[in-house]
């Protein structure tokens, strides 16, 4: 398989997981957190997760059909960091909103670098052509 059709295949995964992870956190999450008293910041929390969540996949589907044109060490690098930054800062929000472990929040600003590495790559691809 190809390095663009593995990166649009991740996009349409992880666009379809953030679109089923928002619906969860707007239907079925919210009924079962409502009586914590951290409800609102656990929420707020979720939100952030998925809207970064399904931009990145995006991102990653853009990352696909730059490749698609003759495939770069940047849009590679790209691809992985938005995925890496998914997995990073909105898994730890999606954790933290779950178990309430505030802690978790080590980890996001990892995943903010990620998708900044990200960014920083389509950047090099423009050049680098």
């Amino acid at each position: 398989m190809t390095a663009d059709r593995i990166l649009l295949a991740a996009s349409g995964v992880l666009g379809f997981l953030g679109v089923a992870l928002g619906a969860f956190g707007a239907h079925g999450l919210r009924t079962r957190l409502e009586s914590l008293p951290d409800f609102a910041r656990r929420m707020e929390w979720w939100e952030t997760a998925a809207r970064y969540h399904l931009i990145h996949a995006l991102a990653i589907g853009l990352v696909a059909l730059l490749a698609a044109r003759g495939v770069t060490t940047p849009h590679k690098v790209a691809g992985g960091a938005f995925s890496l930054g998914i997995l990073l800062f909105s898994g730890s929000l999606y954790a933290m909103t779950l178990t309430g472990v505030r802690g978790l929040g080590a980890v996001t600003p990892l995943g903010g670098l990620a998708f900044l590495v990200g960014w920083g790559c389509l950047v090099w691809s423009a050049f680098a052509r």
